[in-house]
């Protein structure tokens, strides 16, 4: 491409009347004086690290709210692991006392069998006595007078006829000792018998209790541990964004350094702009190629913006070009480190291979080679963002 100082004046005035007293004026300014570039990265830069150190704050506050929650989670925790092992105390204590109860029941139940079957002995053996007696009786009664005539008869004296009867006497009272004593043996077996059945029915009543007692302290054993298990689970999750939260603060920290050292740059490169020099349009020789070049950035960085926006990122590689600050060619400027993004995505590399540059974007290429800038000096361009100021064009601002 040819020297844009070849052109001359004259080629300036076969412009457009607007676009040839904006380039008179650029060229009457640069050779009054040398104009001063000014920066502005550093505000936006400032305002990122403003924010990264209120999001370490907000993130530390996180944290802090995170340890006493932790804390105060363990706490309650350690509170119902206490109230844990008193209940489970407690659920020892009633299971304890549910099969003493059981053996106790158990020993009742066997005494009463054995009640049972003492009564019914006693029971035969009253019958069998009443029986025996009854006949016994009966015979005296219906063989009355034989048995007198017998014992008359029989007797060898009075005497003997005497003890005789004094013998049946003794049998009848003897007959009639051992039936009411076999009576109250059956009526104390009788007696026992209810007092066991009562101190059954109260046992089996304490039993009852105790069962409910037992299922009530399982209840809440049941419950603690899982309200401990849950404070486990809770702990677990606190103690894991705990760690995120440092995590992420270390990131956060790493970030606002990376800020501070970027700012610092920045602002050494404000103040190195502030004092070096800028080059005229006529002073610069493009390569070739480069036209091809900074159609494609431009293709890339603004190819859906309006006209002016493709101009305007145009003459932010133009203005960089001019400034002693940066690379003094197209190629250095656009292949600076971390300058452009198209550059590192590769779409840069994919345009240019594939020639995806539109006739507009060669057109704003030719207006920014040729001097002409719709930005001042800008040097940098971004997506807008809150408390960066510059010059809105389009989805850009520049600055």
């Amino acid at each position: 491409m040819k020297n844009v100082g070849e052109l001359g004046i004259n080629s300036i005035f076969r412009k457009s009347s607007r676009r040839s007293i904006a380039l008179l004026c650029a060229f009457v300014i640069c050779f009054l004086s040398v104009p001063v570039v000014t920066v502005n990265a550093t505000e936006s830069t400032r305002k990122q690290l403003e924010e990264a150190k209120e999001k370490k704050k907000q993130s530390e506050s996180d944290l802090n709210d995170t340890k006493d929650n932790i804390a105060e989670m363990n706490e309650e925790k350690s509170s119902l692991q206490g109230q844990l092992n008193t209940l489970n105390t407690q659920l020892t204590e009633v299971s304890n006392n549910l099969e003493n109860l059981e053996e106790q029941i158990d020993n009742k139940e066997t005494e009463i069998e054995n009640t049972l079957a003492e009564l019914e002995v006693a029971r035969k053996t009253e019958e069998t006595q009443y029986a025996s007696m009854k006949k016994r009786v009966q015979f005296i009664y219906e063989k009355q007078n034989f048995v007198l005539i017998e014992m008359l008869f029989g007797s060898g004296s009075f005497a003997d006829f005497l003890n005789q009867n004094n013998y049946i006497e003794q049998l009848s009272a003897y007959d009639r000792k051992m039936f009411l004593k076999y009576i109250e043996t059956r009526k104390s077996i009788e007696a026992k018998e209810a007092t066991l059945e009562e101190e059954k029915k109260q046992l089996d009543e304490y039993k009852v209790q105790a069962q409910a007692e037992q299922s009530r302290v399982s209840g809440l054993v049941n419950q603690t541990s899982g309200s401990i298990k849950q404070y486990a689970n809770d702990i677990s999750d606190a103690e894991a964004k705990a760690q995120a939260l440092e995590d992420q603060i270390k990131a956060q920290d790493a970030d606002i350094k990376s800020l501070e050292a970027k700012l610092a740059e920045e602002m050494r490169l404000s103040k190195l702009a502030a004092s070096s020099s800028w080059r005229n349009i006529s002073e610069v020789t493009f390569a070739e190629g480069d036209r091809y070049l900074l159609a494609n950035l431009i293709y890339c960085e603004a190819g859906s913006e309006p006209y002016e926006g493709k101009v305007a990122v145009g003459a932010v590689v133009i203005n960089r070009v001019l400034s002693s600050v940066y690379p003094d060619t197209v190629v250095g400027v656009i292949y600076q480190n971390k300058q452009f993004s198209p550059v590192g995505s590769g779409r840069l590399a994919l345009a240019l291979a594939e020639g995806k540059a539109t006739a507009s974007c060669y057109q704003a290429a030719d207006e920014a080679m040729s001097g002409y800038s719709n930005v001042g000096n800008c040097v940098y361009f971004r997506t807008p963002v809150p408390g960066l100021t510059g010059i809105n064009i389009g989805g850009h601002v520049f600055y």
